[in-house]
């Protein structure tokens, strides 16, 4: 490749970006938004390149490490195969969009919160948000477990500063609890983590293939646990309606990518080194992803607050990865990443186009809107575009995201017993909750009178409505031409 150490340069880019807002935030002016979400586009950019070169030879896979302690003997390393590349891609392109997004966003948010637009906030805001891409494509690509450890901390750290200064009510303590939460999951990872090195005496992710024992199974619980926690399935999903809905709706897709990071990591680093030990928890993690997947759905269904309908659909839409994950079939292992990668596509139109809808009217309450598909069309199709992708409705990518996914999981029943075929069975129904529960907010917001209050509401900014349709268009190509992304996948 012609761009010298393009891998670690998609991780330095944000940073760098952030250290030059911090230090030139105050002459640089309105302009770090912009700086930003650059830095980001050029992040983007590597990482595409990068995925060219992997894509004209299948199968091969770009290695670059570097030295972190000699005395120590540590080093850290960026691996871009075709698991983590995909992931790592968009990740960012999710960051780049919102990236754009928060330019308009923030200043409005920081004039309701603080009565004027404060440039000062306006720069802490960008140097925080950097660290969302740095740490995304970071945990895509590391080989070592510390090295991810600390790149899940960049994620962690920066949102709770962000929630607490920008989120919506009681922030403060809501800031709090996620916190909290965030940090017992990433308390039960590094737990799996030390165990591996107690295993054998290194913290590579491919050590972990050298487990053996009770050793082996207690790594894999507390990997998966810790994973479980922050991917917000039933039972440890009390934090996310609450932090999901009250954070500010520039980074919602932020918070939407980092609850579903973690059906990346169990594919990366259970099912990849620890596959026959993760096949005992095969059959209890689908029957929890299913329990999630219909919570989720009628807890969804019973919300009226607009940020708060995208933030239940979380709690399900997650768990559709997890039971294609969990299957341990090779389609549904892939379509379960693929369906992560759709979500958070789809999620992060969702979640953009309610802080539109917030922004332009005022207030959350989906009780008080209607027919604002009248003056804004653009807005609307957005809304629905989002809500296809999913309920998996062709012609977006949620849809052969869910074919594949599912083919995965009736084959594991076909080759299992009774049982097998029931939980596919159970998690189509499932599928047509997501239909009602993405499609009635639709027609409650967009369609029917327009009352007197919203006659004048103004359309979205044109630069974020671009953005969206640009994610809008990934999710196209990914249905139309899925190899795209399968073809790498699945030569890993």
């Amino acid at each position: 490749m012609i761009v010298p150490c393009p891998l670690l340069q998609s991780v330095l880019a944000p940073l760098v970006a952030s250290a030059v807002i911090a230090l030139l935030g105050r002459r640089l002016g309105k302009a770090v938004g912009w700086i930003a979400a650059l830095a980001v586009i050029y992040s983007s950019t590597l990482l595409m390149l990068t995925g060219l070169e992997l894509w004209s030879a299948p199968g091969s896979r770009i290695y670059e490490e570097y030295s972190w302690s000699l005395i120590a003997g540590l080093k850290f390393g960026f691996l871009a195969d075709g698991l983590s590349l995909p992931v790592a891609i968009i990740s960012a392109l999710i960051c780049a969009a919102s990236a754009v997004y928060s330019i308009p966003y923030i200043r409005h948010r920081i004039e309701v919160i603080y009565g004027s637009e404060d440039q000062g906030l306006y720069r802490i805001y960008f140097f925080l948000f950097l660290f969302f891409p740095a740490g995304f494509i970071g945990v895509s690509l590391s080989t070592n477990l510390v090295e991810m450890y600390l790149f899940v901390e960049m994620l962690l750290l920066p949102f709770y500063f962000l929630m607490d200064l920008f989120g919506y009510i009681d922030r403060h303590r809501i800031a709090m609890m996620s916190f909290i939460w965030s940090h017992v999951s990433a308390v039960l990872f590094l737990v799996g983590v030390v165990l591996t090195y107690v295993g054998t005496g290194s913290f590579e992710i491919s050590a972990l293939s050298y487990l053996k024992g009770d050793l082996a199974f207690l790594t894999c619980f507390f990997i998966l646990i810790g994973w479980l926690v922050k991917m917000a399935v039933f039972g440890f999903h009390v934090w996310v309606p609450w932090v999901h809905a009250e954070h500010p709706t520039c980074i919602a897709s932020i918070l939407a990518t980092i609850v579903g990071f973690g059906n990346y990591v169990i594919v990366r680093l259970l099912v990849q080194h620890l596959p026959r030990i993760f096949n005992i928890f095969s059959l209890p993690l689908m029957i929890w992803s299913l329990i999630t997947m219909i919570y989720g759905a009628f807890l969804t269904l019973a919300q009226d607050d607009v940020k708060r309908l995208c933030a239940c659909s979380t709690i399900s839409q997650n768990a559709y990865s997890l039971l294609g994950i969990a299957s341990s079939t090779t389609l549904g292992v892939l379509g379960g990443v693929f369906y992560f990668l759709s979500h958070i596509i789809g999620k992060c139109i969702l979640f953009s186009v309610a802080g539109i809808l917030v922004y332009q009217t005022g207030f959350r309450d989906i009780k008080q809107m209607g027919g604002l598909a009248k003056n804004m069309p653009l807005t609307a199709i957005l809304f629905i575009i989002g809500a296809m992708i999913l309920a998996a409705i062709p012609p977006f990518s949620g849809f052969q995201a869910e074919w594949i996914m599912f083919v995965g999981i009736f084959w594991q029943g076909f080759h299992g017993s009774l049982r097998g075929l029931i939980i596919p069975l159970i998690g189509i129904f499932a599928t047509f909750l997501t239909l009602v529960y993405t499609f009635w907010p639709v027609k409650r917001i967009f369609f029917g009178p327009v009352p007197e209050n919203l006659k004048t509401v103004k359309k979205a900014p044109l630069t974020v409505a671009i953005v969206l349709l640009l994610l809008a268009i990934v999710s196209i190509i990914l249905v139309v031409y899925p190899d795209i992304l399968m073809g790498i996948l699945q030569s890993t």
